[in-house]
C-alpha cells in the first residue's frame, strides 16, 4: 500500500472512531481504591450512592447505642432485689421502660433500611462512652441498700454522660442527623438524658449525711452550715456597688426554641447574657490596718478594727473587671481585663471599634489617704491583666516589680500598635508571654512593660508553642485549652521560686533574675481543664494547684462530679521539680444551682503544719491540712445554700484569705465575711494564737497580697516541735 493510500485509510479511521465517541451516550465512572480499575454506573446508582438521607455515622451511632442501652437494662434490673428504696426503684422502672421502647425504635430504623443491629466494639471504645465495667457490674449486683443506690446512681450517671458523649459526637459529623426521625430521636435523647442526670444528681446527694447538703436557698436568708470555724460578722455590698432594685446579677436568656426548653439548669446558665456593668466582688489584698476588696465596678477600702472588724472607709467606681488588688506602700495596684475599661474610669464603656480611651492593663492609685484615692498611673497591655504579681516590693532603684498575667484576647494594632495576634512564625505575638511591668514608687505615672518573655517557647528551639497545645490527654480526659498564658502567677520572692497557673500547665519558675524568669519545671494533669491559681506552703516545699472546671460558673461539686476534677493537685518540690502527691476536693455535695469549684485561699500559719484556706464559690469555703502530702484532710468549713434553688446565679467566695488571725472571704453576690477558727480535734487553741501572733520574716510586718508569699515566722519561744 502506498504511502498516501495508507495516510487516508487511517484518517478515515479516526474520523469513525470520533464519530462514534461524539455520538455515544455520556458514561458515569465510580473510581476504585487506587491501583483498582474503576467500574461503569447508570443514573440510579449515582443518585442511590449520593442519598443523603443518612449516613455511616448514623448507622454506626445506632448500631453502638443499642448495646449502651442493652446494658442500662442489665444494671436496672438489679434494682428490685437489691435496694430498699422507692424512688430507686421508681427511676430504674422508668430507665428500664424508656429504653426498652428506645432499642426497639433503633432496631426498626435499621432494618428499615437493611442494615444490621450489630457492630463490633472495643473494650476501650465502650469505657468511652461511659458504659460500666465487668467489674463495675460485680461490685453492683454483689451490693444492697444504701451501697447499691450509691453505686447505681453513679454508674447509671455516667452512663448517661456517655450517652450524651455519643449524640454530641455523632452531631459532630457532617450530614449526620439528616433524616428527620432520627434528627427527633437524638434531640429527645439528649434532652432526657440530661435531665434524668439532674435527677439523680439530687437522689445521689440525699444519700449524703454532711450537713452542707441541701441547704435552704436564699440571697441573705440562706441556710448555713458550720465546722471548727465561728462567723464573726456578714457586711452587705456598700451603696453603689449593686442595684437596689436588682440585688442579684441574673442572666438574661437568649431566645431558644422548644426543644432548647428541656435543657438543664446548666445549659440555661451557659446561654444566659449579663450586663456591662457588673457588681461582682472578686481579690483582696491587706496592709496594716486596711483591707481592699476588689470588685468589677471598682474597689472598697475597709479600716481593720484591733479585732480585724472591717469598716468601710471608701468606695472608688472604676469598672473594668476583675478587679484583682495588691498593695505596696502607698500604692494600690488594680487589674483590668475588659474590653469596656476606660483610661477615665468612665461607665459608659469604650464601644468595639478601636479608641484611645479604652484602658485594659495596670491601674495604679495612691492610697496614702484612703478616703481620697487618686489614679497616679497606668499601664495598657495587649491582652489586658486578668491577675498580677507583686514580686519585688521595692529595688535598689526604687521599683516595683510586677508580673502581669493576661488571660483575653490579644488587642487592636489600631489602638495599640505594639500588640500582634498569633502569626505562624511571627515572634511578635503577644500570645506565649508573660508581661515584667516596673513601677516607680516615687513616679508610678512613668510605669511601663521593660520585657514580656516567652516563657512558654520551647527551650531548644524556640517554638512559641512549647509546652500544651490544647486539646485532651485521651479518653476520658478534660480538655484543656493551649498553655499561651498563666491565670495565676504565685511568686516567692525569698526562695528565688514561683509557681504559675498556666492555662494546660503547672509551671515552676526560678525568678532568680526577676526581669528574666526560668523555667524549671512543668507539669500536666489529665483532670485539669483550667490551672487557676497557686499557693505554696511556708517553706516552699510544697505546691497546692487548683484546678477552676467549668471557669467559675458552673456548678462542679454535684455528686456525681469526679473528685479528682475541679480539685486541688499537691506536689511536694524536691530537687526543683514538681512531684505529685495527692488530690483534694471538697468532698460535700452540692446543688445544681451553686456554682461551685476550686478557687483563691492562702495559708494558715501554724507551725509545723501545712493548713490553707481556700473559696469554692458556692461551694463555701474549706479549711485543709496537707502537712502529709499524699492525704489532704478536711478541718473546717463554711457553707451557705444557693442563692436560687430555680436557676444558677453566680455567687460565692472568690477569696478566702488568713490575716492576723481572721479569715477573710469576698462574697461575689452577696458582701464580705469574716471567721474565727475554733479549737478542735485537729487545732488547739494555743496553735490558733500562734497562726494569729505570726509575723513576716522579710518587708513589712503587717501584709498581704495575692500572687505573693512572704514566709512567715514566729517567736522561738512560742514554737513546740
Amino acid at each position: 500500500m502506498k504511502i498516501f493510500e495508507m495516510k487516508y485509510l487511517l484518517t478515515v479511521i479516526l474520523l469513525v472512531n470520533l464519530s462514534n465517541y461524539i455520538n455515544s451516550a455520556p458514561v458515569i465512572v465510580q473510581p476504585g481504591s487506587p491501583g483498582e480499575a474503576s467500574q461503569l454506573i447508570d443514573a440510579t446508582t449515582a443518585i442511590k450512592i449520593s442519598d443523603t438521607s443518612y449516613t455511616h455515622d448514623d448507622v454506626m451511632f445506632l448500631q453502638q447505642m443499642i448495646p449502651h442501652h442493652e446494658q442500662a437494662l442489665v444494671l436496672s434490673r438489679l434494682a428490685p432485689e437489691r435496694t430498699n428504696s422507692e424512688a430507686i426503684l421508681e427511676l430504674a422502672k422508668k430507665i428500664e421502660t424508656s429504653q426498652e421502647d428506645e432499642i426497639i425504635f433503633m432496631k426498626s430504623w435499621l432494618s428499615d433500611r437493611d442494615e444490621t443491629h450489630q457492630h463490633s466494639m472495643t473494650h476501650n471504645h465502650m469505657q468511652m462512652m461511659g458504659m460500666a465495667t465487668p467489674d463495675q457490674i460485680d461490685e453492683l449486683s454483689g451490693s444492697e441498700g444504701v451501697d447499691f443506690d450509691e453505686l447505681f446512681l453513679r454508674l447509671m450517671i455516667t452512663h448517661h454522660q456517655g450517652a450524651i458523649k455519643m449524640v454530641d459526637r455523632l452531631k459532630d459529623q457532617p450530614g449526620s442527623a439528616y433524616d428527620q426521625v432520627l434528627n427527633d430521636f437524638v434531640s429527645d435523647l439528649d434532652n432526657d438524658q440530661s435531665v434524668e442526670i439532674e435527677r439523680m444528681n439530687v437522689l445521689l446527694t440525699n444519700l449524703s449525711d454532711d450537713p452542707r447538703v441541701n441547704l435552704a436557698a436564699g440571697l441573705f436568708h440562706a441556710n448555713e452550715a458550720i465546722k471548727n470555724l465561728e462567723k464573726i460578722v456578714s457586711l452587705k455590698k456598700p451603696d453603689g456597688f449593686f442595684d437596689p432594685n436588682k440585688l442579684v446579677e441574673e442572666g438574661a436568656q437568649d431566645n431558644v426554641d422548644e426543644d432548647e426548653e428541656a435543657k438543664t439548669i446548666e445549659d440555661k446558665a451557659r446561654n444566659s447574657r449579663y450586663p456591662m456593668l457588673s457588681f461582682s466582688n472578686t481579690d483582696m489584698a491587706f496592709s496594716q490596718d486596711l483591707l481592699v476588696a476588689g470588685s468589677y465596678h471598682g474597689f472598697n477600702i475597709y479600716s481593720l478594727a484591733n479585732d480585724g472588724m472591717p469598716e468601710l472607709i471608701s468606695s472608688v467606681i472604676c469598672p473594668g473587671g476583675q478587679g484583682d488588688v495588691s498593695i505596696v506602700e502607698h500604692l494600690l495596684i488594680m487589674s483590668v481585663e475588659e474590653t469596656r475599661g476606660r483610661i477615665d474610669c468612665g461607665l459608659q464603656g469604650a464601644g468595639s471599634e478601636p479608641t484611645p480611651d479604652r484602658f485594659r492593663g495596670i491601674r495604679i492609685f495612691d492610697i496614702s489617704n484612703p478616703q481620697n484615692p487618686m489614679q497616679v498611673g497606668i499601664v495598657q497591655t495587649c491582652r489586658g491583666s486578668h491577675t498580677h504579681s507583686v514580686v519585688n516590693a521595692r529595688t535598689n532603684e526604687g521599683n516595683i516589680i510586677v508580673y502581669n498575667s493576661g488571660t483575653s484576647s490579644v488587642r487592636d494594632q489600631d489602638e495599640l500598635e505594639t500588640c500582634f495576634e498569633a502569626i505562624p512564625g511571627d515572634n511578635r505575638t503577644a500570645l506565649f508571654r508573660i508581661d515584667v511591668i516596673e513601677i516607680p514608687i516615687d513616679n508610678p505615672s512613668s510605669s511601663r512593660i521593660v520585657k514580656s518573655p516567652t516563657v512558654f517557647a520551647d527551650e531548644e528551639t524556640g517554638v512559641l508553642a512549647g509546652l500544651w497545645r490544647g486539646g485532651d490527654h485521651g479518653d476520658e480526659t478534660q480538655s484543656t485549652s493551649r498553655t499561651d498564658q498563666c491565670h495565676d502567677i504565685t511568686v516567692f520572692p525569698s526562695a528565688n521560686i514561683a509557681a504559675g497557673a498556666c492555662s494546660g500547665n503547672g509551671i515552676l519558675f526560678d525568678i532568680t533574675d526577676p526581669y528574666n524568669p526560668k523555667r524549671m519545671d512543668v507539669v500536666s494533669d489529665t483532670g485539669f481543664a483550667y490551672w487557676h491559681s497557686a499557693t505554696f506552703n511556708n517553706d516552699a516545699t510544697k505546691v497546692v494547684f487548683t484546678d477552676e472546671w467549668g471557669g467559675g460558673g458552673r456548678p462542679r461539686c454535684r455528686a456525681w462530679d469526679p473528685l479528682d476534677w475541679g480539685a486541688n493537685a499537691i506536689y511536694d518540690i524536691v530537687d526543683d521539680k514538681l512531684i505529685f502527691k495527692s488530690y483534694y476536693k471538697m468532698s460535700a455535695p452540692q446543688q445544681e444551682t451553686e456554682n461551685c469549684v476550686a478557687h483563691n485561699g492562702s495559708i494558715v500559719p501554724i507551725p509545723n503544719k501545712d493548713i490553707m484556706v481556700q473559696a469554692w464559690y458556692q461551694g463555701g469555703l474549706s479549711v485543709l491540712d496537707f502537712t502529709d502530702s499524699n492525704n489532704p484532710i478536711e478541718i473546717a468549713y463554711f457553707d451557705r445554700g444557693p442563692i436560687s434553688d430555680e436557676k444558677l446565679v453566680t455567687g460565692g467566695y472568690w477569696s478566702a484569705y488568713f490575716y492576723e488571725g481572721n479569715i477573710y472571704a469576698t462574697e461575689i453576690a452577696r458582701g464580705l465575711d469574716v471567721f474565727k477558727l475554733t479549737p478542735s480535734n485537729f487545732l488547739t487553741e494555743d496553735e490558733i494564737s500562734k497562726a494569729t501572733d505570726a509575723f513576716p520574716v522579710i518587708g513589712p510586718k503587717r501584709l498581704f497580697n495575692p500572687q505573693q508569699q512572704i514566709p512567715m515566722t514566729w517567736r522561738k519561744n512560742e514554737i513546740t516541735q
